[in-house]
């Protein structure tokens, strides 16, 4: 017959468990050794001080328990994945770009746009950075309505396109368009300037999107009816790149908003680099209709 020793060896304890105290010792705090306290982990009951209380749902828990307690917690995501957005970082760092690279037009505009604007025989020729960079340019002074306009659509529809698509997402739909805008003006165009790619690929994600929550998108639909047609009556606007980014974004967005459950953070990815990948072979194998 065998006796259980009266003090256990301290190291049969399981881990984690709080150590006993002698009853006249004074409790201190188990990762801060010299400070007194006596309030306790209402999960571990370990003695913890000020600096390691975090208040929980009934009195205080440590710092491990906290942390413990929330990887078991499910985070919160955007209605078609990411993290939630409540500060539009993303569509106010764009409009900053563009502004800023209107004030560097307003210096010395034919510099920069005649570096910087898209153009189909300069990126036959190799110059593909233009696929980009003509969306950040504008229409250069004394004209500002091209910038006011586009800017102003930017500012309305931008934050509310982001909150549902996450920030990365509602920027790739963003650079996509324009992309894809700039890939219309060089198969059926010449030369563009201008953010209006982009902005009808977020007109197109706005119709998208609505769809799929079930919203009423004939609002969306006059939106894009109108400005469709202003396409073709103003003078001097590239419908290539307005209806490029258009089918553009609408595309990627629907490949964003009806991606499976399953993996869908994979799939995004996937289709994203997908369409990245067909813009570039197309402006890799296909030459300008002016060539």
């Amino acid at each position: 017959m065998t006796t259980q020793p009266d003090h256990p060896n301290p190291s049969d304890r399981p881990e984690g468990q709080a150590q006993p105290e002698p009853k006249d010792a004074v409790p201190t705090c188990y990762r801060h050794p010299d400070r007194e306290t006596y309030v306790r982990c209402q999960r571990c009951d370990r003695s913890i001080c000020p600096d390691c209380m975090r208040v929980a749902s009934v009195g205080h828990q440590c710092v491990e328990c906290v942390r413990d307690g929330s990887r078991n917690i499910r985070q919160a995501e955007a209605p078609f994945g990411g993290r939630p957005v409540t500060t539009p970082f993303v569509t106010w760092t764009l409009m900053a770009i563009n502004v800023l690279v209107y004030l560097a037009e307003v210096v010395n505009a034919q510099e920069v746009v005649n570096r910087f604007a898209m153009s189909a025989d300069h990126v036959a020729a190799g110059q593909w950075w233009r696929l980009f960079s003509g969306a950040f340019l504008h229409a250069p002074p004394p004209s500002y309505w091209h910038i006011l306009f586009n800017m102003w659509a930017l500012f309305v529809i931008g934050p509310q396109l982001e909150r549902m698509l996450g920030s990365l997402r509602f920027l790739s739909v963003y650079l996509l368009a324009a992309l894809g805008g700039s890939v219309a003006v060089y198969l059926f165009g010449d030369y563009a300037v201008g953010a209006s790619g982009a902005i009808y690929g977020l007109f197109g994600a706005m119709f998208v999107v609505a769809r799929r929550l079930g919203y009423d998108a004939r609002g969306v639909l006059w939106l894009i009816g109108i400005n469709a047609v202003l396409t073709f009556v103003i003078p001097g606007i590239s419908w290539q790149g307005h209806l490029g980014g258009l089918v553009v974004g609408a595309i990627v967005t629907a490949l964003f908003a009806y991606a499976p459950e399953r993996n869908r953070k994979a799939f995004q990815l996937g289709t994203g680099l997908a369409v990245l990948a067909a813009c570039v072979l197309i402006v890799v194998f296909l030459s300008p209709m002016g060539v």
